[in-house]
């Protein structure tokens, strides 16, 4: 089983290509990252060539946060907005040797909100199949985003289908799917062709996945039996030191029972 560190979250109290060396450190086999443009794309790709480690994704930026977007691609009449993001986006990865794009719907509803997100993703995977990159779409629960406009992998699903391209699948994320839908071994058997990535964090605390609701010992186990071999996202907060939390990532590799 493989590891990517999702670095918004882990050493994220350091700058993007000291958590890159951290994570080569601690033993992760990849990276991903939330929004790295404050960062030049240089300094990345010398962070990412130095290790060796691949960068598996990052976000498309989500608008103005200070006046509450947390993404654009579902927000009717800001489609210019919306594409000049995934564009800038694009070009970082390009620059990065990032593997995909995860575009960010934001707080919207209604078929207007549903057209507009379509017509963005089909645009922003038009653009990423020229440079080989995958476009993702993630759904969040409703505690952490209330009014956020994918809430669902069935909602999901059906948009992958309408859209209708080969660079968009899904960001499976464990912890906002067993939040929203639970029943996570069938979700993930029967959305394994849909699946782009997959995250995990404890629930109900997005805390390191030793503790909490879900078994990933045996979530690790049903990926590994799926023939799923591209590295998991850790996207989990950490309490205290990330290197204090990393338990759980030996424990993994050896097959044993996590540390509680």
């Amino acid at each position: 089983m493989k590891f990517s560190a999702n670095l918004g979250f882990l050493w994220n109290d350091r700058s993007l290509p000291d958590a890159i060396r951290a994570a080569k450190a601690a033993g992760f086999d990849a990276v991903e990252c939330h929004w790295p443009y404050d960062v030049p794309a240089e300094q990345v790709r010398g962070a990412l060539e130095e290790t060796g480690l691949p960068m598996l994704g990052l976000n498309a930026r989500r608008g103005d946060v200070a006046a509450g977007d947390n993404g654009l691609s579902a927000l009717a009449g800001r489609e210019a907005e919306a594409r000049a993001a995934i564009t800038e986006a694009i070009a970082y990865a390009g620059a990065t040797g990032t593997r995909a794009v995860h575009v960010m719907a934001g707080f919207a509803n209604g078929p207007e909100a549903h057209s507009a997100f379509v017509a963005n993703l089909r645009s922003a995977c038009a653009e990423a199949a020229h440079h080989g990159i995958t476009i993702l779409i993630e759904p969040l629960n409703r505690h952490d985003a209330p009014g956020y406009f994918l809430t669902t992998t069935d909602q999901a699903s059906a948009i992958i289908a309408e859209v209708d391209h080969p660079a968009l699948k899904l960001m499976f994320d464990c912890y906002h799917v067993q939040i929203t839908e639970g029943d996570l071994t069938r979700r993930l058997r029967n959305l394994q062709p849909l699946i782009g990535h997959i995250q995990f964090a404890s629930v109900p605390d997005r805390g390191a996945p030793d503790h909490g609701e879900v078994d990933y010992r045996h979530i690790f186990a049903t990926v590994a039996a799926l023939g799923y071999d591209m590295p998991l996202g850790a996207e989990y907060k950490p309490v205290g030191p990330t290197e204090a939390t990393l338990g759980w990532l030996d424990a993994a590799r050896r097959g044993v029972a996590m540390p509680a």
